[in-house]
């Protein structure tokens, strides 16, 4: 093997847009929500194509406040799939509802509309669906609404993966009622931590914005900065500290600023990969529905298949000794102890999602990553495999 690199999972890019909002941040004198948030907020609606936008501290608040704002109740029950991170269906939980898990498409590892219109015919009494847009890649949205109009069923997206992505020139945040993005750390574009939850609900909104601080039905910065004193608000509902401060928001401002150029620089580094991992037969690559400028692509993952003379842990430990950082997306939930225990799941039931957990892993991927690392990782890839 070649000299060992050092090439991390994921790597941020900061530059000095995000340094000059930071900036002003600080000289303004107030860090927590305010103008920069509210800047953030517009110029991210107006991004997707959305009538409004909340700014909150991450994306499982945002998906906590959209599932309340589209009034599930205890006892509810909601399609979610399994393969995804545990925030898509805690929050369900949040609420005492009911997970109802769902396979999902080998190697896009999305809800497909055959799989919701089984589930529909096993579950009739299911009222809500949290898709996930894995991956970078949005699910089959016009179909899936469809689907989901007929059956009277209100969906949430979680789109934690997939900014900027779009389907057929849509910006993924401009099909459902709700769409939820993440902003952490190793996002396609962040804010250290945070999230934002779009609508064109306008009452959907006005729930959102008030749930977001403690119930108070109005901006509490405005009460501390307004030039005419009016300390007067009023708790309409006992709601939640989930609001993102300025600090957080001024990075989103510089990162929006290069989101597509971010966007095309990932996109740039998948053509590699794909380029030069396509003759390992070992290796199942991602499945991908949508055009190539229409892909996110927050993830490369790829899955070990049962011609590897390796197991999928043992690989991944191999790379790390070789320098090369992966992570696993993912478990699958019907894997986890709580839900396994508390649904009483069997991996049977989900032939697709076990299929991938038995071999998947994802690769580095992010922004202006140079063509010996991507080399170094393909050529450690086919010494191994």
């Amino acid at each position: 093997m070649t000299n060992i690199r050092q090439i991390p999972f994921a790597k941020v890019f900061i530059g000095e847009s995000e340094r000059k909002y930071l900036k002003e941040v600080l000289d303004s004198g107030w860090l927590t929500t305010a103008g920069k948030t509210l800047e953030f907020e517009q110029k991210f609606a107006a991004y997707v194509g959305a009538k409004y936008a909340c700014a909150v501290n991450s994306c499982t608040a945002a998906l906590h406040l959209g599932i309340d704002a589209l009034g599930i109740q205890p006892g509810d029950k909601v399609f979610v799939p399994s393969m995804t991170f545990t925030a898509s269906a805690e929050v369900i939980r949040y609420m005492n509802a009911d997970p109802v898990f769902l396979d999902t498409e080998y190697l896009s590892n999305l809800i497909t509309p055959e799989i919701l219109e089984e589930a529909i015919q096993k579950h009739p009494d299911v009222g809500y669906l949290i898709v996930v847009h894995y991956g970078g890649q949005a699910a089959n949205m016009p179909e899936i609404m469809k689907i989901c109009h007929q059956h009277n069923i209100k969906i949430l997206e979680d789109a934690a993966h997939a900014f900027p992505a779009s389907l057929n020139g849509k910006m993924v945040g401009s099909f459902g009622d709700i769409t939820c993005f993440s902003f952490y750390a190793n996002k396609t574009i962040t804010t250290g931590e945070g999230g934002m939850l779009v609508t064109d609900d306008e009452q959907m909104y006005k729930r959102v914005k008030t749930m977001r601080l403690h119930g108070i039905n109005r901006d509490i910065w405005d009460r501390f900065t307004a030039k005419v004193p009016s300390w007067e608000y009023d708790v309409v509902e006992a709601g939640y500290k989930y609001n993102m401060p300025d600090v957080n928001a001024a990075i989103g401002l510089g990162q929006l600023e290069q989101a597509e150029n971010f966007r095309d620089e990932r996109h740039r580094a998948v053509e590699h990969y794909l380029d030069h991992l396509s003759d390992i037969e070992a290796i199942d690559q991602p499945l991908s529905h949508v055009e190539p400028e229409e892909h996110a692509w927050h993830l490369f993952p790829l899955v070990l298949n049962d011609k590897a003379k390796i197991t999928r842990n043992q690989f991944i430990e191999k790379l790390s000794e070789a320098g090369i950082g992966t992570s696993v997306h993912y478990k699958p939930l019907h894997q986890m102890t709580y839900y396994k225990e508390r649904y009483n799941l069997k991996a049977s039931d989900y032939p697709n999602a076990e299929r991938t957990w038995q071999g998947n892993f994802s690769l580095p991927l992010y922004p202006f990553m140079d063509e010996p690392d991507l080399d170094y990782i393909c050529q450690t890839l086919h010494d191994l495999l």
